[in-house]
């Protein structure tokens, strides 16, 4: 017997399992609120388990994708308004799926810390859950890193990684054509993009995020830390009135980067800026920062999250479509001969 040991545990070294498997336990009623047709697995094994053809399916095509909430972590660990980044995450995921006319089914994420804080964690996760419930996709796993020497304490990281599908021939964007109308889909706010500079606007405002919001009620931080707004299910809906051509998922690089995503080649847009107000928190932010009218619209989405693209035949069932789904649609413009964005009217 080698009589040299020293004793030492994971726990020493500054990782607590139990503390893990606690997580685990407090978050699989969150995660049970989010099954769906398909899932075929719960929480716990080494891998979650989908069904696409009990999920509906006949001839599928896997779309995914991948994202971060970015620097709006920085906000929210700073105030303690962990709740609604996990709705961040999964929105900034399933809004891009069903860009490509995928209909989200299922969502894993990835949480990392020096130390694992209980409540911290499971809040965030739960934010998470309450993504996918209201996005139609099933939470089925997961990974919780607790990684000491590697974050500051109190910090951490946030990742997550969707899986949607459609039936084969049913990719979007497709027939985009010379008179296709814009709809413009509002925002809640600055959503998940451009929060490197909205942070450095409020250091250079000498403002605190505990300070009033100077553009309406409630505090600074709270107020910037409004989740990204889920378009899921009104995008579906919209593919269902038909005539949709196409979806821009206005995150970064604004409408100028973000449009011409969805266009063929020699195809461009006009957007009439004089067809809605920028909201507030745009404003503020476009005056305290001195930003020009172009450096906002390629950096934030003032105020239209997501823009359809839509045979003017069918733009009034769209529109109902889209409104019966709680969302605020606005006539921004429409595709025509050229190349990019062409802008008339002014947001500033």
């Amino acid at each position: 017997m080698n009589s040299n040991k020293n004793g030492l545990t994971y726990a020493q070294a500054g990782v607590d399992i139990d503390a893990g498997n606690a997580l685990v336990e407090r978050i699989k009623p969150a995660a049970a609120a989010t099954k769906r047709a398909g899932v075929a697995s719960g929480l716990g094994g080494f891998g979650g388990l989908f069904d696409l053809k009990a999920a509906g399916f006949v001839d599928p095509v896997l779309v995914a994708a991948t994202d971060g909430v970015g620097t709006k972590l920085r906000i929210a660990i700073d105030t303690g308004n962990v709740d609604g980044v996990g709705v961040d995450l999964v929105a900034m995921c399933v809004n891009d799926l069903v860009c490509q006319g995928a209909e989200p089914l299922f969502f894993l994420d990835y949480f990392a810390t020096g130390k694992l804080e209980l409540d911290q964690a499971a809040r965030i996760i739960e934010g998470i859950a309450r993504g996918c419930e209201a996005s139609g996709c099933a939470l089925i796993g997961g990974e919780t890193a607790e990684m000491p020497g590697m974050y500051p304490a109190g910090d951490f990281d946030l990742a997550g990684f969707s899986v949607g599908a459609m039936e084969r021939g049913a990719a979007l964007p497709a027939g985009v054509v010379e008179g296709d109308v814009l709809l413009g889909l509002a925002s809640d706010g600055v959503h998940s993009n451009g929060y490197s500079l909205v942070r450095k606007i409020v250091e250079t405002s000498r403002l605190g995020w505990d300070d009033a919001c100077p553009w309406g009620e409630g505090r600074l931080g709270a107020t910037l830390l409004t989740p990204t707004r889920l378009y899921v299910k009104a995008a579906l809906a919209a593919i269902k009135a038909g005539g949709v051509h196409g979806f821009a998922h206005i995150t970064g690089g604004g409408l100028t980067e973000n449009l011409p995503r969805v266009l063929p080649e020699g195809m461009a847009v006009h957007v009439d800026l004089d067809k809605w107000e920028l909201p507030s928190v745009f404003q503020w932010l476009a005056a305290q920062g001195g930003m020009d009218q172009a450096e906002m619209l390629k950096t934030f989405n003032a105020g239209i999250g997501m823009v359809v693209v839509v045979d003017p035949a069918s733009e009034a069932d769209v529109t109902a479509a889209l409104e019966a789904e709680g969302q605020v649609v606005t006539r921004i413009g429409a595709v025509e001969a050229g190349q990019g964005v062409r802008y008339s009217g002014a947001l500033l």
